[in-house]
Parts: C-alpha cells; sequence; structure tokens
C-alpha cells in the first residue's frame, strides 16, 4: 500500500485528469472540493467541540437586614 502514491503514479492520475475534464473544468473541480471539504471540516467541529457552558444563574443578594432606625424624636421644621 506504500507503493501507491509515488510521484509517477501522481502525475498520471495528474495527466488523466487533464484529458477527461480539460483545462477549463479543472479549476471549477478544485475550488468544489476545497468548498465541500471547508464545510466537511466545520461540521465536524460542531460535533467533536464541547457545548458551550449554560449561562450562569443570576446571583442572590443575600438578605441584609435594613440599617437600624433610630428612636429619635422627630422635629417639625
Amino acid at each position: 500500500m506504500g507503493d501507491l502514491l509515488q510521484p509517477w503514479h501522481l502525475i498520471l492520475l495528474a495527466v488523466v485528469a487533464f484529458l477527461l475534464f480539460g483545462a477549463k473544468r479543472l479549476p471549477e473541480l478544485g475550488k468544489g472540493l476545497g468548498e465541500g471539504l471547508k464545510g466537511f471540516r466545520e461540521g465536524i467541529r460542531g460535533i467533536t467541540d464541547p457545548p458551550p457552558p449554560p449561562p450562569a444563574p443570576p446571583t442572590q443578594q443575600q438578605n441584609t437586614p435594613p440599617p437600624p432606625v433610630s428612636n429619635a424624636p422627630i422635629e417639625p421644621k
């Protein structure tokens, strides 16, 4: 299996692809293949990444007693 992708094999595959598809179609095929791979990677990234943490619940304030009220009489003005 290691002898499958030698330089001469790759050159032969490139020549066959050029003869089958022509010079105009090869860039279009490359672009389509690149976009497909990009979409596949984005899809895999969404599956393998851990989900974002849920939003933190609102913090409850401690019930602190109001400041003490003085018992001094209020003088009218």
